[in-house]
């Protein structure tokens, strides 16, 4: 079955830099679109960034646009998030998302358990 297993989460203090990493396995990794996702507590889930199959295709949330991009490499089975200028409401669990088409449409199939980011003002 697929999993997605994120890292690269942490503490750090505002204006900082995280990247995130996401490792696929289970299933054709440059067959789907994959995206990042958040969910601060007592707030919903909400959408980060998504990259189509081939990365030639990118978006992102108006609230990180500038700050995060994210990646990936098929030959890698890998998807990554670069978080620069990090805010104290940027502060989440980050979980990756595997979608099942080439483009982010629809809901993703696949989910994994999410990488905890915390970030001090």
């Amino acid at each position: 079955q697929v999993q997605l297993v994120e890292s690269g989460g942490g503490l750090v203090q505002a204006g900082g830099s995280l990247r995130l990493s996401c490792a696929a396995s289970g299933r054709t990794f440059s067959n789907h679109a994959m995206g990042w996702f958040r969910q601060a507590p007592g707030k919903e889930r909400e959408l980060v960034a998504t990259i189509s199959w081939s990365g030639s295709s990118t978006n992102y949330a108006d609230s990180v646009k500038g700050r995060f991009t994210i990646s990936r490499d098929n030959a890698k089975n890998a998807v990554y998030l670069q978080m620069n200028s990090l805010k104290p409401e940027d502060t989440a669990v980050y979980l990756c998302a595997e979608y099942h088409l080439t483009q982010p449409l629809g809901v993703p199939g696949y989910w994994g358990q999410g990488t905890q980011v915390t970030v001090s003002s």
